[in-house]
């Protein structure tokens, strides 16, 4: 991994790759709650530079090797409440981040593809700055709405429940959780463990810094109003076993965004396994490639 930092303003540098060309079309990636930017598999990157994209990849505020926030992360009782400091961040916030990253970069208007809370930050970046957003493919991802795409109940013990500290016993517990979100059948551990031993050794451990980003997704709140200002040709993939983010919040977001297509992958769960990975990149590839290039200026 060759590895960099960016100052994007407002006292936050990201860590991040890059894949392939850059004289080819820039296409960033936004991962999801807790995860860091290895998240996106780097053979799944090398698979989208061979499609023709400059590949980024990023880990969020809070993530990885990215800034660190020092503020007290809410208790259990205060996310059900939607009861939240002052120094919580948003959505909006981390999709300032990615906006920053992109403008500093020179990479703009790029195609986004966020996963999770990777594609609300993506939505988010497409609403509040469109001319940063090409297209936008948002993966496994809702609108915040209550109402929709919302976890199955028995999800909720394991999810908020701290892992361990030790290391075989870390790798231990994603694979329970993933066995449990994952796609059934289809999840590959070795791949799985690999990635959670990558994550585990690259940078120090911090609890806080997940329950603090799900404070962000809960404080930021029903986006469906926000959603209809995107322009960018978006593209909505969705499993068909998400438990995690039950496929109702697919279909919610292809609702809300005018002219979004719903591609919903059958047998796919809460997460990116190699035996779907030809179906979704050729379904990035080409949605990017029918999308209007930019104007020269």
């Amino acid at each position: 991994m060759d590895e960099r930092f960016c100052d994007v303003g407002r006292g936050v540098t990201l860590c991040y790759d890059t894949f392939g060309d850059p004289a080819d079309p820039p296409l960033l990636l936004v991962m999801g709650l807790g995860m860091q930017m290895v998240g996106w598999h780097e053979d799944f990157c090398t698979e989208l530079v061979g499609r023709g994209f400059h590949v980024v990849r990023f880990d969020n505020r809070d993530a990885g090797r990215s800034t660190h926030f020092s503020f007290r992360a809410p208790t259990v009782r205060q996310l059900f409440a939607r009861r939240f400091s002052p120094e919580q961040y948003t959505l909006a916030d981390m999709a300032e981040d990615a906006a920053g990253l992109l403008r500093e970069l020179d990479l703009a208007p790029a195609h986004v593809v966020g996963a999770s809370m990777g594609g609300m930050i993506g939505q988010t970046l497409a609403a509040r700055h469109r001319e940063s957003v090409r297209s936008l493919v948002s993966i496994m991802s809702n609108t915040g709405s209550r109402f929709s795409g919302q976890p199955a109940v028995a999800l909720y013990r394991p999810l908020l429940s701290p892992a361990p500290t030790e290391r075989e016993a870390f790798l231990d517990h994603v694979e329970r959780l993933f066995t449990m979100i994952g796609s059934p059948g289809r999840g590959d551990v070795e791949d799985l463990r690999e990635l959670a031993a990558l994550s585990y050794d690259r940078a120090e451990r911090d609890p806080a810094a997940t329950v603090r980003q799900l404070a962000g997704i809960l404080k930021s709140g029903n986006r469906t109003p926000e959603l209809r200002r995107v322009a960018a040709p978006t593209l909505v993939i969705h499993g068909s076993e998400d438990r995690l983010v039950k496929p109702s919040g697919g279909q919610a977001t292809a609702r809300a965004i005018t002219g979004a297509r719903l591609h919903t992958v059958k047998g796919m769960g809460h997460d990116l396994p190699r035996a779907f990975w030809p179906e979704i990149v050729d379904a990035i590839a080409e949605h990017a490639q029918q999308s209007p290039r930019p104007v020269a200026v």
